[in-house]
């Protein structure tokens, strides 16, 4: 088989290795069709609720979660996530996610996350799973994997090929160690005609956005809890993946963004951004979100596997206060 060349915007082209071509095009016999690029907007991470001791998923709070993202109006759902916990999760515990997840709503396209940095292991995970979709995976969420791009794009390659699905790529550093420059990652999606979207969370992420925005032809979301949102929507970002805790925030900064630009998101952003700075502490940003989830009404305990840990009493007690500041914060138990 030849080389291919595929069209990038400004009229570039990137040639396509034999290899590349071939094994995205077949998995175990049969063709990969082409994948839809993700949807504009606010996809919502979703926290995986344990029960009080911590010992298994709590699939009531779990729903919960699923229909108030589905009713204030998300684009998709982030399933097993970092935020997620899904490297705590056992792979029936993953399933049940999954499988809870699925039933609890109808309409909403869903991203699969995927932990594993081997592409042996990662696509075991997405295989655990892919039988229980139905029909609404969006992408499975891929980690990048190696700062080589040759590399990266052969690992992408293989995932996509053997699970027939569209890859978001994941650029999140302080979760897999792994740190690229946003040119190599450039290369490696250009190479690869599966993915359907990246997230950017390499720190600081408004360049990174920004380059990546210009140079692929896919939607580029930020996440980073909301941090830099404001500024990666000014330099082009398609929307926000994260697991803030108040996502009709980041709703509202995204319809201000499209209806009056910068200036307007700015002045509805500055209402959660205090709220943002404060969820965003290392090692304790998980507890503080599942905890804010609980005072909402969104789920029922606020239970945390290791490495995360519990927040301490005093920064649980400043929660509540930012909570209380925080435009419709605490109507949420209302509305469920």
């Amino acid at each position: 088989m030849g080389s291919a060349l595929r069209v990038w915007p400004g009229g570039r082209h990137q040639s396509l290795d034999a290899y590349t071509v071939a094994s995205a095009a077949t998995t175990k016999g049969k063709a990969v069709t082409s994948k839809e690029p993700l949807r504009p907007g606010v996809w919502g991470v979703l926290a995986t609720p344990l029960t009080a001791d911590g010992s298994a998923v709590d699939t009531v709070s779990l729903a919960r979660q699923v229909q108030y993202y589905a009713r204030i109006g998300a684009a998709g759902l982030t399933v097993l996530g970092v935020f997620g916990e899904a490297a705590r999760l056992t792979p029936a515990e993953r399933r049940t996610v999954v499988e809870t997840v699925v039933a609890a709503d109808q309409q909403l396209p869903f991203v699969v996350g995927i932990s594993a940095l081997e592409p042996q292991a990662a696509c075991a995970e997405a295989e655990n799973v892919l039988d229980l979709v139905d029909g609404r995976l969006a992408g499975l969420m891929v980690q990048v994997a190696s700062a080589d791009p040759a590399e990266l794009t052969r690992h992408l390659t293989a995932v996509a090929a053997r699970t027939g699905q569209g890859i978001v790529v994941q650029d999140y550093p302080v979760a897999s160690g792994v740190s690229i420059t946003t040119p190599h990652l450039v290369t490696a999606v250009r190479q690869v005609p599966s993915v359907v979207a990246v997230k950017s969370e390499s720190s600081p992420s408004p360049p990174a956005v920004a380059e990546l925005v210009a140079c692929v032809d896919v939607p580029v979301f930020g996440g980073l809890g909301g941090t830099c949102l404001l500024d990666e929507l000014a330099v082009g970002a398609a929307g926000a993946m994260t697991g803030f805790s108040v996502p009709e925030g980041l709703l509202a900064c995204l319809a201000a963004h499209q209806t009056g630009g910068f200036d307007a998101a700015r002045d509805v952003w500055r209402d959660y951004l205090p709220l943002v700075n404060f969820e965003f502490q290392r090692g304790i940003a998980l507890g503080l979100r599942k905890h804010s989830l609980v005072l909402r009404g969104l789920i029922r305990h606020d239970a945390v596997r290791p490495p995360a840990t519990a927040a301490p009493p005093r920064m649980l007690e400043l929660l509540a206060e930012h909570l209380r500041r925080t435009p419709g914060a605490l109507r949420a138990e209302a509305s469920t």
